[in-house]
């Protein structure tokens, strides 16, 4: 269930999706029988009706699932559901993971990981900004006892605490080694300023301090001079 593909860019998206994949593809054009996508192949891959949750129209991008039909043809499906589970038993705690991200919620980002499983992604823990479509690496935050994962996008223990404190040095370098943002600043001004929760970012404050990197007010930090020089 293929056609030429279209002449026309692709984009990182397209590129190279695979079988089994959860993928953000670009409509290429709408007939009789459903819609044609790019997935980094010569041939475009078949969306048919009867797999479409709505119709989409050339040049629109859609969340699918690649599989083989019965025949062996590669087919693309928006019915997520059918392929993936919230029972994610084979994932533990701190396991690192590739994941899509698939809807906002009222709660944070719904994403697909491992192109197997339904997980969560909980506003708070929100440190980037998420598109639909996009791919990103992940870390298993907890497995709840239903199976079901909250994911983190800062890896665990002292790894994450090490890229907090990177965006940290980051922000202080940017902003001329002075930085608002201290341990009594609330927990809102530190996630619109560096996209981590509060106890993330005294966490990693505190060990730069210990380090010698920075210099700690009431209400703000402050590099050491000299502290990041080679």
């Amino acid at each position: 269930m293929v056609r030429e593909s279209h002449s026309s860019p692709r984009s990182a998206s397209d590129a190279a999706a695979q079988l089994g994949e959860v993928a953000y593809l670009t409509v290429t054009a709408v007939n009789n029988i459903g819609a044609f996508l790019q997935w980094g192949q010569p041939k475009d891959v078949l969306l048919p009706f009867s797999e479409q949750h709505f119709r989409p129209d050339a040049g629109k991008r859609v969340l699918v699932m690649l599989y083989s039909d019965d025949q062996g043809r590669p087919v693309a499906t928006m019915k997520l559901d059918r392929f993936l589970t919230d029972d994610a038993w084979a994932l533990e705690k701190g396991d690192e993971v590739a994941v899509v991200v698939a809807d906002r919620t009222d709660l944070g980002m719904k994403v697909v990981v491992n192109h197997r499983y339904w997980g969560l992604i909980y506003q708070d823990d929100v440190t980037q900004p998420l598109r639909r479509g996009q791919s990103v690496k992940g870390y298993v935050k907890q497995r709840r006892e239903d199976g079901r994962l909250n994911i983190s996008l800062l890896p665990p223990g002292a790894a994450r605490l090490d890229v907090v404190g990177n965006k940290v040095l980051q922000a202080l370098r940017e902003s001329g080694g002075y930085l608002a943002l201290g341990d009594k600043s609330p927990a809102h001004e530190v996630k619109a300023r560096l996209g981590v929760s509060k106890s993330a970012y005294k966490q990693a404050i505190g060990r730069l301090y210990k380090q010698q990197l920075i210099t700690l007010e009431p209400d703000a930090i402050r590099l050491v001079p000299g502290a990041l020089s080679e």
